[in-house]
Protein backbone atom coordinates (compact mmCIF):
# COMPACT_ATOMS: atom_id res chain seq x y z
CA UNK A 1 0.00 0.00 0.00
CA UNK A 2 1.22 3.81 -0.42
CA UNK A 3 1.40 6.16 1.95
CA UNK A 4 1.38 9.79 2.76
CA UNK A 5 0.45 12.20 -0.07
CA UNK A 6 -0.44 9.08 -2.35
CA UNK A 7 -3.92 8.47 -1.14
CA UNK A 8 -6.88 9.64 -0.19
CA UNK A 9 -9.93 8.23 1.09
CA UNK A 10 -13.03 7.49 -0.67
CA UNK A 11 -16.53 7.75 0.68
CA UNK A 12 -18.02 4.43 -0.92
CA UNK A 13 -21.83 5.96 -0.72
CA UNK A 14 -21.01 9.63 -1.51
CA UNK A 15 -20.85 11.94 1.61
CA UNK A 16 -23.84 14.27 0.01
CA UNK A 17 -25.84 10.97 0.05
CA UNK A 18 -24.88 10.59 3.61
CA UNK A 19 -22.15 8.10 3.27
CA UNK A 20 -19.43 7.71 5.80
CA UNK A 21 -17.53 4.51 5.12
CA UNK A 22 -14.44 5.04 3.41
CA UNK A 23 -11.59 2.86 1.92
CA UNK A 24 -8.08 4.03 1.47
CA UNK A 25 -6.73 4.36 -2.01
CA UNK A 26 -4.28 5.71 -4.43
CA UNK A 27 -5.14 9.16 -5.25
CA UNK A 28 -5.06 8.71 -9.29
CA UNK A 29 -7.80 5.58 -8.57
CA UNK A 30 -9.88 8.15 -6.81
CA UNK A 31 -9.73 10.72 -9.05
CA UNK A 32 -10.25 8.31 -12.16
CA UNK A 33 -13.37 7.01 -9.73
CA UNK A 34 -14.70 10.93 -9.77
CA UNK A 35 -14.09 11.40 -13.42
CA UNK A 36 -15.92 8.34 -14.61
CA UNK A 37 -19.21 7.67 -12.45
CA UNK A 38 -21.30 10.77 -10.81
CA UNK A 39 -22.21 10.57 -7.33
CA UNK A 40 -25.84 9.50 -8.09
CA UNK A 41 -24.03 6.51 -10.22
CA UNK A 42 -22.00 5.53 -6.87
CA UNK A 43 -24.58 5.83 -4.67
CA UNK A 44 -27.11 3.65 -6.63
CA UNK A 45 -24.36 1.03 -8.27
CA UNK A 46 -20.82 1.59 -6.99
CA UNK A 47 -21.13 0.82 -3.41
CA UNK A 48 -18.47 -1.39 -2.63
CA UNK A 49 -15.09 -2.10 -4.25
CA UNK A 50 -16.27 -5.34 -5.99
CA UNK A 51 -18.67 -3.30 -8.30
CA UNK A 52 -16.50 -0.42 -8.84
CA UNK A 53 -13.70 -2.92 -9.99
CA UNK A 54 -16.29 -4.45 -12.26
CA UNK A 55 -16.80 -1.13 -14.19
CA UNK A 56 -15.50 -1.71 -17.71
CA UNK A 57 -13.75 1.93 -18.09
CA UNK A 58 -12.21 1.62 -14.18
CA UNK A 59 -11.15 -2.06 -14.35
CA UNK A 60 -9.24 -1.02 -17.86
CA UNK A 61 -7.54 1.36 -15.79
CA UNK A 62 -6.81 -0.30 -12.88
CA UNK A 63 -5.00 -2.77 -15.81
CA UNK A 64 -2.88 -0.45 -16.99
CA UNK A 65 -1.70 1.63 -13.64
CA UNK A 66 -1.07 -1.34 -11.52
CA UNK A 67 2.06 -1.26 -14.09
CA UNK A 68 3.06 2.03 -12.99
CA UNK A 69 5.27 2.47 -9.68
CA UNK A 70 3.03 3.32 -7.04
CA UNK A 71 4.06 7.21 -6.46
CA UNK A 72 3.45 7.29 -10.26
CA UNK A 73 0.80 10.72 -10.88
CA UNK A 74 -0.80 10.96 -14.36
CA UNK A 75 -2.72 14.03 -15.12
CA UNK A 76 -5.69 12.87 -16.98
CA UNK A 77 -7.30 10.95 -14.38
CA UNK A 78 -8.50 14.55 -12.80
CA UNK A 79 -11.71 15.21 -10.88
CA UNK A 80 -14.41 16.76 -13.25
CA UNK A 81 -14.95 19.20 -11.19
CA UNK A 82 -11.46 21.11 -11.65
CA UNK A 83 -12.10 20.73 -15.28
CA UNK A 84 -15.26 23.50 -15.50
Amino acid sequence: MVTGPSVNEHHLVPRTYGGRETVTMHRICHAKIHAVLTEQQLRDHYRDLDSLRGHPDLAAFVRWVRRKPPEFVDGHATDRRRRR
